[in-house]
């Protein structure tokens, strides 16, 4: 399993791959120059048990500590994620 990051202008998505086949996705948009908004994160069909969209987040986050931004989670199972993790997660979570 490993997760590619596709940007695309002031968007983008991380998108998670097995065996050739796409298991998820998470998608963002940039808002100002230091923060992102994650909006959608999906676990595709037949990839349930395997922790893709906890995974993809993370992804996120760990871009996020990379480029010195904060991200906003708008999409739902994002916020749970940090909501669930909010101590390793309030140094990004803008």
């Amino acid at each position: 399993m490993h997760i590619e990051h596709e940007p695309n202008g002031h968007k983008g998505r991380f998108v998670i791959k097995e065996g050739g086949q796409d298991l998820g996705e998470m998608t963002y948009t940039k808002a100002g120059d230091d923060k992102i908004i994650i909006d959608h994160t999906e676990a595709f069909p037949g990839s349930e048990g395997k922790g893709v969209g906890r995974k993809l987040v993370m992804a996120g986050v760990e871009f996020a500590r990379t480029h010195g931004l904060r991200i906003i989670p708008l999409c739902p199972f994002a916020a749970t994620v940090f909501d669930r993790n909010a101590a390793e997660l309030a140094d990004v979570r803008g």
